[in-house]
């Protein structure tokens, strides 16, 4: 074993942006696995039901805007047709295609989740001052639409963070 190996260890020049957003955002998404679990949702659930709000989408759609596989959209979806909050349909565009469709107590819960996913996003954002905070979002923004807006193809598939339930980015 190599003696005063802290004296080898390379000197950081910046800090470490990779476990900044990592930590964040796994803190995050605990944050709002809990808050959102108050009223009988995942993250996941809140992600379908507000952009199925929107406008007329698929399954498919809906999946690529969640960030989510085929599988977990399915039990996802499943989900909210159980507690009546959703329900597949024929789409009004393609009578081959089927649609998510809200109910209205689904658009009844929908608006009362995006008020806590709010509520969650405030107080994350409490501890920096509004000017700043302004500056931290435009920043995430360039970053999201910039250079990390694509993942890279790579021969060995990096893993997503382990999560304890259903969570969204």
């Amino acid at each position: 074993m190599l003696s005063g190996m802290t004296a080898m260890a390379p000197a950081r020049t910046a800090p470490d942006l990779s476990f900044l957003l990592d930590h964040a955002g796994h803190v995050l998404r605990t944050q709002m696995s809990a808050a959102l679990a108050e009223i009988g949702l995942t993250a996941r659930m809140h992600c379908v039901l507000v952009h199925a709000l929107e406008e007329e989408r698929t399954q498919i759609e809906l999946a690529e805007i969640g960030d989510m596989d085929k599988t977990t959209m399915v039990v996802t979806v499943d989900a909210l047709e159980e507690a009546g909050l959703a329900e597949r349909r024929p789409s009004s565009k393609d009578r081959r295609a089927r649609i998510i469709a809200v109910t209205e107590e689904g658009a009844r819960v929908a608006a009362r989740s995006q008020e806590i996913v709010d509520r969650v996003h405030e107080q994350a954002l409490a501890a920096i001052p509004q000017g700043e905070r302004e500056i931290l979002l435009r920043a995430m923004n360039l970053l999201v639409t910039g250079p990390l807006s694509t993942p890279v193809e790579n021969p060995q598939p990096v893993r997503r963070a382990r999560q304890r339930g259903n969570q969204i980015r």
